[in-house]
This record gives structure tokens, C-alpha cells and sequence, in this order.
């Protein structure tokens, strides 16, 4: 769940790229899984395919990987492609799921530039991120995020996301900025006050 070396919004300095930060802040996140996992769950349902479809998903800003975990348990005929600013973070996440190794895939990308989407071999069905895309707000705003990560979904694809959208424009303006991103449909099925689930849907040709 990391995106590139900055300030947090609540205070604080991400270093991403030290193995020594990367396992501390893991072993303190860590705690939180269990209440993450029924959100994740549920945000997952709500993914336009059959459970069975053979999909491709890429995971944005995907950290230790536990965002990617219940898309695989979700889809268990999906592909995951995992994308991280952060080495060591995707070292974790490929060991955490090391089970599922023949179906997924690693890529280290900065968030923090529209560039990421270049390294991208081909359009994928379903974007998932979980509190990731906010720690963004201070260089890029999340209107380019949403638009490139439009930009990298098929048509008739879907964007599932769990952030704190209060810490920039609140709920309302996350969902109006999905809209000019080019989805079709934009709704928060789950809104937690500061963190809230976000669903995009793309318009089928």
C-alpha cells in the first residue's frame, strides 16, 4: 500500500526504499490487517465479472500485497500484476504470496509521474488500490490518477479503491473527479468517514 518517497499527510516521512523502514512500518501495519480484510472483502464483490472470469488486474501502489491477496482469493482465475514504487515492499509481497506465484506479477513504478503507465505491456480488466493513491495529494493531484489509471483498463473495466478521500476534496469531489476521468459510473458502496470504498465502472463498447 505505498506509492513514493514524501511526507504523510498526517505527519511523518515515508522512506520506501530502505529495507530496515519497510520491515518496521510492515510489522506495525500489520496489526491493522483484520480490520482491513472485511472492507477488502467486500470491495471486491463488487467487481463487474463473474467470480470465475479470467481477468487482469493490476494493483496500484500494491505495498506487502494484501490488496492483491483477496483479489486472488476473489478471482481465483485472475492474473495480478502488483505495482510498487517500493523494492522491498514488493520482496514482501512476493513472498506473502508465493502460493499464488504463477499468477501474479511485479512491476516498480513511481506513482508520482505519469510515466508509470508506460512500462504497462497491455490494458488490464480490473484496478484495485488500497490506501495508496493518498499519499499523492501533495504532488499529484488525484484527478491525473484517476485519468491514467483510466487510461490503462479495457473497455468495460472497473476501478476498486479504499482510501482517505477525506484528506483531499471529501467524498463527493472523489466521485465527481472519477466522473471526468472518463467512468461511467462512480459510487461508494462503504464510507467510513475518512476512509471510504470507491467503485468506477467503465463504459462497455
Amino acid at each position: 500500500m505505498t506509492t513514493h518517497e514524501e511526507r504523510h499527510p498526517t505527519g511523518g516521512h515515508h522512506d520506501w526504499h530502505s529495507q530496515e523502514y519497510v520491515d518496521h512500518w510492515i510489522n506495525h501495519d500489520l496489526t491493522r490487517d483484520d480490520e482491513r480484510r472485511p472492507i477488502l472483502r467486500d470491495m471486491m464483490q463488487h467487481a463487474p465479472f463473474p467470480a470465475d472470469a479470467a481477468v487482469e488486474v493490476i494493483d496500484i501502489g500494491a505495498g506487502y500485497g494484501l490488496v492483491a491477496e483477496e483479489a486472488l482469493k476473489a478471482l481465483p482465475n485472475a492474473r495480478v500484476t502488483l505495482l510498487d514504487y517500493s523494492a522491498p515492499m514488493l520482496e514482501h509481497a512476493r513472498q506473502r504470496l508465493s502460493a499464488y506465484a504463477g499468477r501474479t506479477a511485479f512491476v516498480t513504478a513511481d506513482l508520482s509521474t505519469p510515466a508509470w503507465t508506460e512500462g504497462l505491456v497491455h490494458r488490464f480488466d480490473l484496478a484495485i488500490s488500497g490506501l495508496a493513491l493518498h499519499n499523492l495529494a501533495n504532488e499529484r493531484h488525484f484527478q491525473d490518477m484517476y485519468k491514467e489509471t483510466f487510461s490503462v483498463l479495457r473497455a468495460g473495466g472497473a476501478f476498486l479503491d479504499y482510501d482517505l478521500v477525506s484528506f483531499t476534496g471529501g467524498l463527493d469531489a472523489h466521485l465527481q473527479w472519477l466522473l471526468d476521468a472518463g467512468f461511467g459510473t462512480a459510487t461508494s458502496p462503504w464510507n467510513g468517514g475518512t476512509p471510504a470504498v470507491l467503485v468506477a465502472t467503465m463504459l462497455k463498447d
